[in-house]
């Protein structure tokens, strides 16, 4: 039986928001002004409302400044466009995020499209999408960001190794695999229609489970010491009737045969709001022609 290390992504994050403060205030000395980061949620979604204290709380805490737009869900989408213009216009703004899922009656790739691609620090635009797809310098969606770096830290070079992505989405499933393919992996994009999609997986040497489906990923669709990043978040009821978080993989199983595994939560969670804050200082510094 292997021994499963875990990937500590919570404990990397930490890390990253440590020298991201530093960088933050080297920046702020040279210009004068900290780099400002606007986020926009419509509604009160319960989940999205954490999720923005959050973020507004380790923006601060990096030394960045904070803008919060709380909107009410029956906000309209003229309204909410003409918040972004603003924003777009304002050099105290280096990066804006619109809190997502937004309400039903607004279009929401029209509010993407709205963005100033400058300073999506989702990274979601179609420019955005374009420029990594093309290799070019991007803004790049976080989590996706997030997986790598943890890829790179614990396993060094990518290069050659096997990589199969299970989801297809434009938040995680496409962009990572863009990224792995800069990192030089031969890359498979798996999806519900793939034909034996365990098979598909049991080639792995990093396995990256993004389907939003609690456990799809069984411990016999891992190879044996691969690296697996659970990208799922979950609730599900436990046997008590409480509420648990768990992945996209069967943790319990894949401990044993993964080589590397992150945990749910503690793994993926804590990169996303840390490299929203890297891009934004990326985007901060792209727009005082530092890079």
């Amino acid at each position: 039986m292997i021994e499963t290390r875990l990937i500590d992504g919570k404990g990397f994050a930490e890390g990253l928001r440590a020298r991201l403060a530093g960088e933050v205030a080297a920046f702020t000395a040279r210009h004068g002004a900290a780099p400002g980061l606007a986020v926009v949620l419509v509604g009160s979604d319960p989940a999205s409302s954490v999720y923005v204290r959050s973020k507004a709380r380790q923006t601060v805490e990096v030394g960045m400044a904070s803008y919060e737009h709380l909107l009410p869900a029956e906000t309209g989408e003229d309204e909410l466009l003409a918040l972004l213009a603003r924003l777009n216009a304002d050099p105290g703004v280096n990066g804006i995020l619109v809190q997502l899922p937004l309400p039903a009656h607004i279009d929401t790739q029209k509010v993407l499209a709205a963005l100033d691609p400058a300073k999506d620090v989702d990274g979601f635009h179609v420019v955005n999408a374009g420029r990594l797809a093309v290799g070019l310098d991007a803004l790049v969606p976080c989590t996706p960001l997030g997986c790598v770096m943890l890829l790179k830290h614990h396993l060094g070079s990518l290069a050659g190794l096997k990589a199969v992505v299970v989801g297809r989405s434009n938040i995680v499933g496409k962009p990572i695999a863009q990224l792995l393919l800069r990192e030089d992996c031969t890359v498979t994009i798996a999806h519900s229609r793939t034909r034996d999609l365990p098979a598909e997986c049991r080639q792995a040497d990093i396995l990256i489970a993004a389907v939003g489906r609690p456990e799809m990923v069984r411990g016999d669709w891992i190879k044996p010491g691969a690296t697996v990043i659970d990208v799922g978040i979950n609730r599900v009821a436990g046997p008590d009737g409480k509420n648990r978080l768990v992945g996209d993989v069967a943790f319990a199983e894949a401990q044993g045969i993964a080589g590397l595994i992150t945990p749910v939560p503690g793994g993926v969670g804590p990169m996303t709001i840390a490299c929203l804050l890297a891009n934004t200082l990326t985007a901060a510094r792209r727009q005082r022609g530092e890079d």
